[in-house]
């Protein structure tokens, strides 16, 4: 018994070391992200250098610059990108691996020119910086210790070669040559296959780096890999989904495999199929069907579900390799038709028309490899905490990494996805075109499958610089001819023709804005121009106008894909880049972190518009917030009354990429922004707006649900002190995904009845769920109000690490402000308290705090005259 019992041991012992065997893929991976060093070309010193990274942050980690972002220390650091910089590691390659039939090199991303060399001879000259290089090195490599060096030349000087070299300087907005010193003030971002926002931007700094900023790999396989594993959708319903996995193989010589698809989340999934490879790219399909398939919806119309499938390939003697990937199965269209009033532009989810609610989203930092994951989270998150169900990931930026993608996959979060050109006229002779067509195949081959995708857009602004700003008037005859040519290349030609080849389920534009396309009366197609009244619109009336807020309540377009007003960050962020003696919005630091020209006097302008003069610097930043959010209060809510007219709504913008007074609704640190906090009231799935217009005061009830709601609408005016002066309830049903007036008063019947400083108005929609939606609004200027002098009370309760705040007043408090000096996030802020009620709000630690209450401080707006 005892020799039986041993036998079958040592058999299954063999067997599990069989079959790990038999399961190890020929193909491996070897990370290449450690061990670098860097140094300048013209130097001898070598230094320790991170990968992925930048040549800035690998300066700062040597000690070797200051804090780019700290005070002026952007200004002193311009000559790195006027420098050439030499980056090495060195790696072991074993016996096996330099017996593998393909031995390559894999570059995730190359900042931006960059020379490779194994073992001293060159094998890339790359030029892209949103390019994936793969290089074969079988030649290059030998048995034990090897040496991988890359060369990065100075993008501005590689810039200005190519600007000396095209016939048309060609307009770029938003490059800051003047505080870099380029040479001439050369504009020299269109030539660069660069993110242009690292040129500066009217929101960020001007730092220009260079390095390995994606991850490096040896992989090494000898009979066939997997390239790609797309998800089609032949077609989808609520009873079946009928799919086809197209895998895309490598091989060496002719072949034959055995291909399996199998899904990871227990859906029932497993095809497979026989397979003869011919030497280079094969296509493969397997076809399958999902059940009653679950569907992915867009964040508040249901569950963002995701399907993982893994395919494959193998002979008969061993596994080949694997790839995985997620995906979600959604039917998404943009209806751009003809109407009364122009041309429609609206989002269509599973059959459903969407009203999208979001923001516009930039790089999280000027240098990526320092964005951690849990920051790529606490940003999607908080897009999806404050009911957001769209971002714009704009083209200044990046094509951004994978974890952006998954966390807006898994947050129900739409990705409206420019393509990276914003702002400048770009080249399109035929090496430029050559280099953008293969960026732009591994970038829509690399995202494709994730359901969050909804639009492509081809560039940001760039129809409207040609349209609005004068780019056209720069050049005549043939010159001009010629770069209209370029901008339909790259727009009207290449990136259509790209996607029909390799997307061709979802909707593209070629910019943004952009009014759509039309039919000439013989038959030919026509642009139609930018308006309100037809496609998306960028509205910078407010702002860069100098229009009142009250502008978007007259002026609204079909959707809104960007506008905004700044504010500056809070005290606790200020105190992160600036001293004392800067805490002046005139002082030279402050100066020096707007970048939108004037604005520092526009927050001023627009504050003396309808609020008192703050005490103090820290009174103008959070008077400075409240202003902000209620700017954008009024935008948000106008958009959604105007549903179906309107069907989108994304504010400039829910980021920052240092700690500077921008437009974002979260800071650099962050800090959830007034803006925030109200973005979260005004775009919750059933919104009140009460209103004042042609002279009556109408509330509005909006819901983006897809069902209706009975409720109550509970309408009063109070004075400071809590005194009931009006009063009405109504039973409502709220339509699902509409936008209508429940109940109309003429506002002389207000006006006349009562001191319109000494009230506010509050009105709260309830049902059993509790309170689905409140508003409040006064009835003229805050700086009009007589604000009584007042005590907030607060009641805190430390529970399960969370600390819940309960705070309550005999008169109003106004845009009651809570702040912790550490860090943390309150469940709500910046809110009316109106007396004799009670608000609860949580404050979330991000750690251990030793006296919460001490830390703790409320103010409202009387507190800063």
């Amino acid at each position: 018994m005892r020799k039986f019992v041993t036998f079958i041991l040592l058999f299954s012992l063999f067997a599990c070391i069989f079959a790990s065997k038999k399961q190890n893929p020929d193909v491996q991976l070897l990370e290449l992200n450690s061990n670098w060093q860097f140094k300048k070309c013209s130097d001898s010193v070598w230094l320790p250098a991170s990968v992925p990274g930048c040549v800035h942050t690998d300066l700062l980690a040597n000690k070797l610059i200051d804090d780019p972002y700290y005070r002026y220390n952007e200004k002193r650091l311009q000559w790195i990108d006027k420098t050439d910089w030499e980056y090495k590691t060195t790696f072991a390659v074993s016996t096996q691996a330099i017996k593998s039939q393909t031995l390559e090199l894999i570059f995730k991303g190359l900042d931006t020119y960059a020379d490779v060399y194994v073992n001293d001879s060159l094998v890339l000259s790359a030029n892209n910086m949103f390019r994936e290089w793969i290089i074969p090195v079988t030649f290059r490599m030998k048995e034990g210790t090897n040496i991988l060096r890359i060369l990065f030349k100075s993008p501005i000087n590689e810039g200005i070669r190519l600007y000396d070299a095209n016939p048309a300087q060609l307009p770029a907005s938003n490059d800051y040559s003047e505080i870099g010193q380029v040479e001439g003030n050369k504009k020299v971002s269109p030539y660069i296959r660069k993110a242009s926002y690292n040129f500066g931007w009217d929101w960020g700094p001007r730092l220009v780096s260079s390095g390995v900023w994606r991850q490096v790999y040896l992989r090494t396989w000898n009979k066939s890999i997997i390239n790609d594993l797309q998800i089609v959708q032949d077609s989808l319903s609520a009873t079946l989904a009928k799919l086809t996995a197209k895998v895309e193989v490598m091989a060496v010589d002719t072949q034959t495999i055995k291909l399996e698809l199998t899904d990871l989340v227990k859906a029932g999934v497993k095809t497979k199929g026989t397979f003869k490879l011919e030497k280079g790219v094969n296509v493969l399909s397997l076809s399958f069907d999902i059940d009653k398939p679950k569907l992915w919806w867009s964040n508040g119309l249901g569950e963002a579900y995701v399907y993982k499938f893994k395919a494959t390939i193998a002979d008969t003697k061993q596994l080949i390799d694997t790839k995985e990937i997620s995906t979600g199965l959604r039917t998404i269209k943009l209806v751009q038709k003809p109407d009364s009033a122009g041309h429609s532009f609206y989002f269509v989810l599973n059959g459903v028309p969407v009203f999208a609610k979001g923001a516009n989203y930039i790089p999280n930092d000027l240098f990526i490899n320092r964005v951690t994951p849990d920051k790529y989270e606490h940003i999607i998150k908080s897009a999806h905490d404050a009911n957001m169900n769209m971002l714009r990931l704009w083209g200044g930026g990046i094509y951004e990494n994978d974890i952006f993608y998954d966390l807006c996959d898994k947050y129900g979060i739409m990705i409206w996805h420019d393509f990276m050109f914003s702002c400048c006229l770009y080249p399109a002779d035929s090496t430029f075109m050559a280099n953008v067509k293969v960026e732009f195949v591994q970038n829509i081959k690399h995202i494709r499958n994730h359901p969050s995708i909804a639009l492509w857009s081809g560039n940001n602004e760039i129809f409207g610089g040609l349209a609005f700003w004068g780019w056209k008037d720069k050049f005549v005859g043939k010159q001009q001819e010629a770069i209209i040519n370029d901008y339909n290349r790259i727009f009207h030609e290449a990136l259509p023709e790209i996607l029909k080849q390799y997307d061709p389920q979802r909707p593209y534009i070629p910019s943004s804005p952009f009014g759509g396309y039309t039919k000439n009366p013989d038959g030919t197609s026509a642009i139609i121009p930018i308006s309100e009244k037809s496609g998306d619109f960028h509205e910078w009336s407010v702002w860069h106008g100098k229009n009142k807020f009250n502008y978007y309540n007259d002026h609204t377009p079909r959707f809104c894909s960007e506008y905004g007003f700044q504010s500056f960050p809070d005290i606790n962020t200020i105190k992160t880049f600036a001293i004392p003696s800067d805490y002046d919005i005139n002082s030279p630091v402050m100066k020096w972190h707007q970048r939108s020209g004037p604005g520092n006097m526009l927050i001023k302008i627009y504050m003396d518009y309808d609020y008192k003069t703050p005490k103090d610097f820290v009174s103008f930043l959070y008077v400075g917030q409240v202003l902000q959010a209620e700017g954008m209060k009024v935008a948000m809510e106008s958009h959604r009354r105007h549903m179906p007219y309107c069907m989108g709504s994304l504010y400039w913008q829910i980021n920052d990429c240092w700690q500077a007074p921008s437009w974002s609704s979260i800071d650099y640190l962050g800090h959830w922004k007034a803006a925030q906090y109200q973005a979260k009231r005004s775009y919750s799935e059933v919104l009140v707006s009460p209103m004042i217009e042609k002279q009556m005061l109408n509330i509005y009830v909006v819901s983006d649900r897809l069902s209706d709601v009975n409720a109550t609408l509970d309408m009063k005016i109070i004075d400071f002190e809590g005194k009931q002066l009006w009063q009405q309830s109504k039973e409502v049903t709220v339509k699902h995904n509409e936008s209508k007036i429940e109940y109309s008063v003429p506002f002389a019947e207000v006006a006349t009845k009562y001191d319109t400083t000494s009230v506010i108005l509050s009105v709260v929609l309830k049902n059993s769920e509790g309170v689905l939606s409140a508003n409040t609004i006064t009835l003229c200027a805050p700086k009009d109000l007589k604000l009584p002098k007042i005590v907030i009370n607060t009641n805190v309760n430390k529970k399960n690490g969370k600390y819940q705040i309960t705070l309550s007043t005999d008169k109003l408090a106004k845009n009651v402000y809570l702040n912790c000096i550490s860090e943390g996030h309150f469940s709500d802020n910046f809110f009316d308290l109106l007396p004799g009620e009670a608000v609860t709000v949580t404050f979330y630690p991000k750690d251990a705090i030793s006296d919460f209450e001490k830390e703790l401080k409320v103010i409202s707006l009387i507190d800063t005259y």
